[in-house]
């Protein structure tokens, strides 16, 4: 499965010079945030792939515009080509915007979310906005990673976890691929990033290991 990951520019190269091979072969299309609604109906238009998206922090306008033709997977697990995607979006809170939320917050999301990830036995590709504290994170509290994305990872082992909110423009703390000590595979999609997926590299948890891995968790 060839994935196209986008997050927080809009790419000049498939927007201002768009041309049709710069979409051939993608299978499937994710946003992970602070990125225009017309950009993402743009690229879903002109592609034949599907599109799947997570709010950022100044995403506001998604409240009002969502973007058309487009699956918000935000708290949901979304299935695609027999790959689990998990979903969550938005920034660490300094700000009242909608897509703003505190560590705690976020662990309570994951909390409403447990019946989702246990009836899929859990995901095979974490997709957020903000990274996980600690891996491709800044130390500021707009740019800070959440802790309790590690934990989820630890818990449900996923492949990959793919996310943005983390310039390029930033220096030295961007860093496009990380590892995970869960074993999963850390992507900031900045700008543009092209991801292979093996359809048959899934986490390989079962429905019963899940519930036991989540029992207690994110209260």
């Amino acid at each position: 499965m060839k994935i196209l990951i986008i997050a927080d520019e809009e790419s000049k190269a498939l927007w201002d010079y768009y041309t049709p091979e710069k979409l051939e072969g993608i299978d499937l299309i994710i946003s992970c945030g602070d990125l225009k609604a017309e950009y993402l109906e743009f690229l879903v238009t002109m592609s034949k792939a599907r599109l799947l998206y997570v709010p950022g922090n100044h995403d506001t306008r998604y409240t009002t515009h969502p973007p058309e033709g487009c699956e918000n997977i935000d708290g949901k697990v979304f299935t695609f080509g027999g790959i689990r995607f998990f979903g969550l979006g938005g920034s660490m809170k300094y700000g009242v915007e909608p897509y703003m939320f505190t560590e705690k917050e976020m662990r309570k999301k994951i909390w409403r979310s447990k019946v989702t990830l246990i009836n899929n036995a859990g995901f095979d590709v974490l997709v957020t906005h903000s990274p996980a504290r600690g891996y491709g994170d800044m130390d500021d509290l707009p740019h800070k990673g959440f802790e309790c994305f590690n934990e989820l990872m630890e818990r449900c082992r996923p492949k990959y976890m793919l996310h943005g909110h983390v310039h390029a423009t930033y220096g030295s703390r961007f860093k496009r691929v990380l590892n995970h000590p869960s074993g999963a595979r850390i992507i900031n999609g900045y700008e543009r990033y092209i991801l292979e997926i093996d359809e048959n590299n899934k986490a390989d948890l079962t429905k019963r290991e899940v519930i036991t891995r989540l029992i207690g968790a994110f209260l």
